[in-house]
């Protein structure tokens, strides 16, 4: 019988922390090659060390990181602290045959983001030339590139951390001849009239680059992967609404093909993808 990791976990740990801080311990977390990341409860920081001991043995973990902060910057840089393990924290992430070379210390790598890159595998076709504008370590520029072999994508990084790692993957995985990674603000260095897609894959201020994608798309006629959080209560309206009044200042017409609950982001808050048909008015 193959037991739960976590009651493994929860066994192991009952005999090295007080029985009224067992239910603390995380259910979930999340494990990047053989790096882990807890999100431990400050009632725990008596604990880290023989926590992360244990999570690390039974998860076959190098080293174990802590959550102490959220996403940070335009560089988006995780918050994280090393609790145990390796202080080489460099792995190969493998997903649905990708390989994603990184250091999750320094570089964010989201597994809730999971079913969005599995379907960036089949959106595209051998005919299109596409701009990723937040191309980062190459999260959705990678499965398209390998699966729908397009005729060239644009990879747009501005951090040069994540830039280096986007290089190395494209290496790793056998396509530069598909992908051109350009390192700088997407704003001056993507491409322009080139494109039958671009992808927006950020948070927060995504439709401040609305004007840059549809610059990016060859006769400003395309698609456009609009990324962003929304209230759940809010959607498809709100987010149409904002992607409309800009595309009207720039006397552009679109439609919305779908748009799809990525993963929760907070109670009642929800990261988003738009699929938005763009075209001249």
């Amino acid at each position: 019988m193959i037991r739960n990791p976590f009651d493994e976990i929860k066994e192991n740990l009952s005999k090295k922390i007080p029985s009224k801080l067992i239910d603390k311990i995380p259910k979930k977390w999340e494990k990047i090659g053989n790096v882990l990341i807890l999100n431990l409860p400050d009632e725990l920081n008596e604990y880290n060390r023989e926590i992360s001991a244990i999570y690390s043995k039974i998860l076959k973990c190098k080293s174990v990181l802590k959550v102490i902060g959220g996403i940070d910057g335009v560089y988006r840089k995780p918050k994280v602290k090393l609790i145990y393990g390796s202080r080489n924290t460099e792995t190969i992430h493998f997903e649905n045959g990708i390989k994603y070379k990184l250091d999750p210390r320094k570089i964010m790598f989201s597994s809730g983001n999971m079913h969005e890159r599995l379907r960036m595998t089949n959106i595209s076709n051998q005919n299109e030339i596409i701009v990723d504008l937040f191309a980062g370590i190459g999260y959705f520029s990678l499965p398209i590139a390998v699966y729908s072999k397009p005729k060239k994508i644009f990879s747009c990084e501005i951090n040069p951390i994540s830039y280096s790692y986007l290089c190395k993957n494209i290496v790793l995985n056998h396509i530069t001849s598909i992908i051109e990674p350009l390192l700088g603000d997407n704003k001056k260095t993507s491409p322009v009239n080139i494109a039958n897609r671009v992808l927006l894959g950020y948070f927060r201020e995504t439709k401040n680059y609305l004007p840059t994608a549809f610059n990016c798309l060859k006769n400003k006629s395309g698609v456009i992967h609009y990324h962003d959080i929304f209230p759940n209560e809010k959607v498809p309206d709100y987010p149409l609404k904002i992607i409309k009044d800009i595309a009207k200042k720039h006397n552009i017409e679109i439609k919305c093909l779908k748009y799809i609950n990525v993963k929760s982001y907070a109670p009642g808050v929800s990261h988003y993808v738009f699929d938005i048909q763009v075209g001249e008015k």
